[in-house]
């Protein structure tokens, strides 16, 4: 018997079985083969045929791009304005009216008694006396401040009630006698109201009220007059004004020095008194009907003069 051998050569290494196949199958190209076939493989998602776009060129004008388009959107935004400056007026007027609240504060809390003369146009100086009692009661005896400036009155808030008082002159003789006007907070009517006492009482809250319509400044004193003084104003188009507009001056304790209104003009004169414990009424509570400012007419001389 005869063996058969096959011819050594690359033909008998082509038909030789690869492991797990059949004999005649051709081997599967290695790895790194054809360049043909590598260049047709497709990209996911592609055609066979089409090659896969390099990134790289939309990345170069993107990154070149986008800063010019920030600085676009940040040209465009309008600038925040700064903050206000305060102006060196409102800066002290606020001051003022600082200055003057703690004062008008220190005078609610005074106790004394104290002349001023007042000086009005048309009328002769006359004296005020102002009394604030050490237990918060007050009266202000006004000469001319009632019927035209022919009856001198009084005006007291004690714990009993308000009253207006009328006071012997020379044009009215009687004796005193005063009238309950209301309760001790209660304001005085306007047709009975002289508007000298105020600056004295309740204008003291409204000076140290910062809610209050006021607008304050510094001002010198009026002649005559001594003290730290101030011009007030009111920023209200109400008619009825919280206080009247003027000139208001005090000491460093809070001692009122001097004011001018439309009233006239209030000035402190000589060293004030210490304070009584309490106000006395200038004479005795009667039933009548109280005096008003404005001259009588007259027929009605007679009946006002009698108490």
């Amino acid at each position: 018997m005869h063996a058969h051998l096959s011819p050594a050569g690359p033909r008998g290494r082509d038909r030789r079985p690869t492991p797990g196949g059949d004999a005649g199958t051709p081997a599967r190209p290695t790895p790194g083969g054809d360049a043909a076939r590598t260049s047709a493989r497709p990209t996911p998602g592609g055609d066979a045929g089409t090659p896969a776009r390099p990134t790289h060129r939309l990345a170069g004008p993107l990154a070149l791009a986008l800063p010019a388009l920030l600085v676009a959107c940040t040209a465009d935004r309008p600038a925040a304005p700064p903050p206000p400056t305060p102006t060196p007026a409102a800066a002290g007027m606020d001051a003022a009216r600082d200055e003057l609240a703690a004062l008008a504060a220190a005078a609610q809390d005074r106790r004394l008694v104290a002349n001023y003369t007042l000086r009005a146009p048309d009328a002769p100086d006359r004296t005020v006396v102002v009394t604030s009692a050490n237990d918060g009661t007050w009266r202000v005896d006004i000469p001319g401040g009632a019927l035209g400036g022919t009856a001198d009155v009084s005006f007291a808030a004690t714990t009993d009630g308000l009253y207006q008082c009328a006071l012997p002159s020379a044009a009215r003789p009687e004796p005193p006698s005063c009238v309950r006007l209301g309760d001790p907070d209660d304001a005085v009517p306007r047709r009975l109201d002289p508007r000298v006492q105020h600056p004295f009482t309740d204008w003291l809250d409204v000076l140290t009220d910062r809610r209050a319509p006021l607008a304050v400044s510094p001002a010198q004193p009026p002649p005559g007059a001594s003290g730290t003084c101030y011009s007030v104003e009111t920023t209200s188009a109400s008619i009825n004004a919280p206080l009247d507009v003027g000139i208001y001056c005090y000491d460093r304790d809070g001692t009122p020095t001097a004011v001018r209104t439309a009233a006239g003009t209030l000035i402190l004169a000589g060293t004030p008194a210490p304070a009584p414990a309490t106000v006395q009424l200038a004479g005795p509570v009667v039933d009548r009907e109280p005096l008003g400012t404005a001259a009588p007419e007259p027929a009605d001389s007679a009946s006002a003069a009698t108490p």
